[in-house]
């Protein structure tokens, strides 16, 4: 059945057939939040975030949702069906019988949440205690793409008890060092223990009936077999990034583009072992370009390597960040129309245009791209 706006309809197969239907993020309320065993793993040791957190200033949230809206805005103009969560109030605390964090994070980033593989929909575990809620911004959503798409399947993981016994105690030191992290990072050492399955949506690329999960601090081993096992009809591979010292999300350092073309990160190269189901097919991974800027924004949790978290409209048409410039000549010397939109001031409430969107209909169907596949 072809799409229609008048219609609701759930599909999304991969990363890069035309999207249709898109959910856009919301900067309202954004905290940085307390400290917790994952956020403190994550955070930069030499980054201005370390030994603050509180809702963030009011004329930076003003600033974030401006960037938004103009996003969600021009996608809508593009034909695009556009729709935003509902935030709730993230000062509250957070509390299970477990734990206890005082304050929640923020909705700008549903991709972190949000996995659509095929017509369904599926609620990510999330590895951060903050974050442990942030499905409720978008079960609105969720209820309503239910009620009318009779395909659609709403889905959610196991919520996780992360207890301390989800965390390896040794990242909890402020003075690790880059090196040691690296170190650990190639022995796939992370912070996260494989006490229960843990992932974030955002460590997951669709490829037609193959997934392709990075394997770091917010997804787990076991969290990639639960994948594994609940979406049987795919093949599901475990990549890991060793140059990366701070794994999280995939979607700043492994970037699909179209069939046969990804991004790769300089830094953070996809092993050579990891690479045969790609080579063996035909695809060529090449390093994307150097970011614009040397540093992230003011109080970003984000690497400068957000200049290749691109939003593919499709296999012809990227969003790409306004000022990343060597990002889009490198795409367009590709063959790829750039389609620059303005977020650098939004980057530290959650990512960039990949991470403050999510599918919910992207043309095509479910296909083989790897048929050598092991």
């Amino acid at each position: 059945m072809d799409w229609s706006p008048d219609k609701t309809q759930v599909k999304s197969w991969n990363e890069w057939d035309t999207l249709r239907h898109v959910i856009v993020g919301r900067a309202d309320d954004c905290h940085i939040p307390p400290p917790e065993p994952a956020l403190d793993a994550k955070v930069p040791e030499d980054s201005d975030m370390r030994g603050q957190w509180g809702r963030r200033p009011q004329e930076t949230i003003d600033r974030a949702n401006e960037l938004l809206d103009n996003f969600a805005s021009m996608l809508k103009k593009r034909g695009l069906r556009v729709d935003r969560p509902t935030p709730f109030d993230f000062s509250k605390p957070a509390t299970t019988p477990d734990w206890h964090t005082d304050s929640n994070f923020g909705c700008m980033p549903p991709r972190d949440v949000l996995l659509t593989v095929g017509h369904e929909i599926l609620e990510a575990t999330m590895s951060y205690r903050c974050r442990w809620f942030e499905y409720l911004c978008y079960r609105n959503l969720m209820q309503q793409y239910y009620d009318e798409d009779p395909n659609m399947r709403h889905e959610a993981a196991p919520k996780p008890r992360l207890t301390d016994a989800d965390y390896h105690p040794d990242y909890l030191s402020e003075k690790i060092g880059e090196a040691k992290r690296l170190e650990w990072a190639a022995e796939k050492h992370f912070v996260t223990t494989e006490e229960e399955p843990l992932f974030d949506a955002a460590d997951v690329l669709r490829f037609g009936r193959d997934l392709v999960v990075q394997h770091g601090f917010t997804t787990n081993l076991k969290g990639i077999d639960w994948l594994r096992r609940h979406f049987p009809d795919h093949r599901v591979h475990a990549v890991n990034f060793p140059g990366d010292p701070y794994p999280i999300h995939i979607d700043a350092t492994f970037t699909p583009i179209r069939p046969g073309l990804i991004l790769n990160n300089p830094q953070r190269r996809l092993p050579q072992e990891q690479r045969a189901m790609f080579e063996a097919n035909g695809w060529e991974i090449v390093d994307a370009a150097q970011p614009a800027h040397n540093q992230p924004p003011p109080l970003c949790y984000s690497s400068v390597w957000l200049s290749m978290n691109v939003l593919v409209l499709d296999p012809k048409t990227v969003c790409v960040e306004a000022s990343e410039v060597y990002q889009a000549d490198q795409l367009d010397k590709l063959g790829v129309e750039v389609v620059p939109v303005e977020l650098r001031d939004a980057y530290a409430f959650g990512g960039g245009l990949h991470c403050c969107t999510a599918d919910v209909y992207r043309d095509g169907e479910c296909e083989d791209y790897f048929p050598k596949a092991s």
